[in-house]
């Protein structure tokens, strides 16, 4: 089945290259200034035979930007904040997460030595006992022996107690900080690819720099749809996600987000990407899956998607702009004849 775009306009939808005058003005002249800058920096680059890769060029980018004026210097630091400023909270509270849960395994690792070292200690001293009791002539020292025992072994208890609170103390801090990083962890535990609380971070942010910049940013739902017949079992299932995440991976290009929704929903965030491009990575997207197959038990399953494709709009939340590609699936699904569809949102 070959690939048939189709837009789905809602009755709302303004047209996105609409702006105020002035505003348009106000655009063009930051991102003039920004463009002609990174023009100058890769000349520099060129001119000097310095090998133009991502590192060299964000090392020229930072030391001509010393030389240039103020107005500019602001206008670009202001951007790069605003793209860093997430991932720099988000590292720090990585660390201390990290600073904390080591903290509290060399606590558990001290009391578990203090337990070992008491418990040593009390092995001892059963050792002395036994052979008091070996030495014992009459009843009255055998008992005077057996209530030194009794001494100790009530004063281990007493420091067993101490010791086994303070464990139990530290351990469920531990989990706690062990849960708060899971919760915080960018990529899906099993199918290699960002998961859904990163992605929905993502989109927050992309919405942002939309909102400021007027660039054009787009989203790709895919559903992956599959019959596993008698072999139907999560481990198949997963591995059949698993493919679909890194078929889909292998198309993104490096600033594209690849994440695991849910219930085989897969979405891509396609950065500077206008809906005419969202099509074309889709069509790659379908062409790639549908000439895939899947091994399972000796069965060959064969692999589809459905898509649907939206854009990012500074005036709609994240909930609604999912919401426009998971219609876009339905449309695919209500018209056998589509293999994608185009749900455009208001800007």
């Amino acid at each position: 089945m070959s690939g048939t775009f189709r837009s789905e306009i809602d009755s709302n939808v303004t047209d996105p290259e609409t702006y105020s005058e002035t505003k348009n003005s106000i655009i063009i002249e930051s991102e003039y200034d920004l463009g002609v800058y990174s023009k100058e920096v890769l000349a520099i680059l060129i001119k000097n035979d310095i090998p133009p890769t991502p590192n060299n060029f964000s090392i020229y980018f930072d030391k001509l930007l010393k030389k240039k004026s103020q107005t500019l210097r602001d206008h670009i630091i202001s951007i790069l904040e605003f793209e860093e400023n997430t991932k720099d909270e988000e590292s720090v509270l990585a660390e201390q997460s990290l600073k904390e849960g080591f903290l509290l395994m060399k606590n558990i690792l001290s009391a578990t030595a203090n337990l070992y070292k008491n418990i040593f200690f009390m092995t001892k001293i059963l050792t002395k006992r036994k052979q008091e009791l070996e030495e014992c002539s009459n009843i009255q020292e055998t008992k005077s022996v057996l209530l030194s025992l009794e001494s100790d072994i009530s004063k281990l208890t007493v420091i067993l107690k101490k010791r086994g609170s303070s464990i139990k103390s530290v351990y469920n801090n531990s989990i706690e900080i062990l849960k708060n990083i899971q919760s915080n962890t960018k990529f899906h535990d099993k199918y290699g690819i960002y998961n859904k609380r990163y992605l929905i971070t993502k989109i927050e942010q992309e919405i942002e720099l939309v909102r400021k910049f007027k660039y054009k940013s787009s989203l790709i739902m895919t559903e992956a749809i599959y019959e596993l017949g008698d072999v139907n079992n999560d481990k198949a299932v997963v591995l059949l996600r698993k493919t679909v995440a890194r078929l889909l991976f292998k198309t993104s290009k490096r600033n594209d987000i690849v994440a695991y929704y849910e219930n085989d929903l897969f979405v891509m965030l396609l950065k500077h990407t206008d809906i005419e491009g969202a099509k074309q990575a889709s069509k790659r997207i379908y062409d790639l899956v549908s000439n895939s197959s899947f091994l399972l038990a000796d069965r060959e399953i064969k692999l589809k998607i459905s898509i649907g494709i939206t854009n990012i709009t500074e005036n709609n939340s994240v909930e609604e702009i999912i919401s426009s590609a998971k219609n876009g699936i339905k449309k695919v699904y209500e018209n056998p004849d589509l293999d994608f569809a185009v749900l455009l949102r208001n800007s």
